[in-house]
């Protein structure tokens, strides 16, 4: 019920941010509600309804494990660079792009409902894994030839790591964060005093959002989900943050926190970074996405990321050394 009850307050809250004032209920929704609440009350699977399935907007909808990690990664600290003083909201897509790669996508289903077996993290997050990697509109939608995504690392990891969708290199092995971004990631793990595989790592969609097909190939470039796309997936998130059950959230970049925060609840990244939030119930700290440390390679800038875990690693409890607070100082 607890589960259910965030995801509702979580998509009312978007909801809300996105300007719409009423919304209707449908007998399905209230029917999965009720099957919540008997489920509480009985042994056996729990199930619970998704983030979004049970409300219908009045308004139109916008177009818009316990397992290792990968290798540790040797540190090495790019050349320095001027930042530029924000995150942009999307990398490397023409605004020509984002209204063919708009118009290019299909509307998707309601949002799946996640069915738990009994059992221990191990069993249900196998489970829960299986479920997302066989479900038919996320196979549907992964570049054709790709793998899809599901999150990986320690089940009883403090914190989770979130991104907001796989980009070429985690489609290609099926694993997030393996790119240059996801490694550059893994250093600044290591250098908060963990390894990989100590946290957990995952994405809101499980699969890299596809550009329109120019001259029978796809587009080159990346484009952001879009919110009927993350409407779709965050039930998969918030059932692995359910069984993970880490202390707290780090969401990187725009885009992922636009997805959990609300598509319109900020401008810029800056309004949000730095400062600590909520979803699904536990503690959301707002950064940037390590591609802009790789774009950005001055102290100032990797500075400010820094400080933003410095806060994540106390919120967790973590020992913060004199050397580690003094990372990345302008001299």
């Amino acid at each position: 019920m607890r589960i259910a009850l965030h995801a509702l307050t979580d998509e009312l809250r978007r909801l809300k941010t996105a300007g719409v004032k009423t919304v209707a209920v449908s007998e399905d929704a209230l029917a999965a509600l009720r099957r919540v609440v008997a489920a509480r009350v009985t042994s056996g699977p729990v199930s619970y309804p998704a983030a979004a399935t049970p409300v219908a907007v009045s308004a139109p909808p916008p177009a818009g494990p316990s397992g290792a990690g990968r290798p540790a990664v040797e540190r090495s600290t790019p050349a320095p660079a001027s930042p530029p003083a924000r995150e942009p909201a999307s990398r490397g897509v023409s605004s020509t792009t984002k209204a063919d790669a708009a118009q290019a996508r299909p509307t998707l289903p309601p949002a799946p409902v996640i069915t738990f077996p009994a059992g221990d993290k191990a069993v249900r997050w196998q489970s829960l894994r299986e479920q997302a990697l066989n479900d038919a509109t996320c196979r549907g939608n992964v570049t054709p030839g790709m793998k899809l995504v599901f999150g990986v690392g320690s089940l009883d990891s403090k914190i989770m790591f979130v991104s907001e969708a796989p980009g070429p290199e985690e489609e290609a092995q099926g694993e997030p964060f393996v790119g240059p971004a996801g490694q550059l990631l893994t250093r600044m793990i290591q250098a908060m005093g963990m390894q990989r595989a100590d946290v957990y790592l995952a994405s809101i969609l499980s699969w890299r959002p596809q550009l329109p097909q120019v001259n029978g190939r796809e587009a080159e470039g990346s484009r952001p989900p879009s919110e009927d796309e993350v409407r779709y997936c965050l039930p998969y998130l918030r059932a692995q943050i359910e069984v993970v059950n880490p202390d707290l959230l780090v969401a990187l970049g725009s885009n992922a926190a636009q997805g959990l925060l609300g598509f319109k609840s900020f401008k810029a990244l800056g309004d949000v970074r730095g400062k600590w939030h909520e979803f699904a119930g536990k503690p959301l700290m707002v950064t940037y996405h390590p591609n802009y440390i790789l774009r950005n390679q001055s102290n100032r800038s990797k500075r400010m990321i820094w400080d933003d875990f410095l806060k994540v690693m106390e919120r967790a409890a973590l020992p913060v050394t004199e050397k580690q607070r003094g990372f990345f100082l302008e001299k």
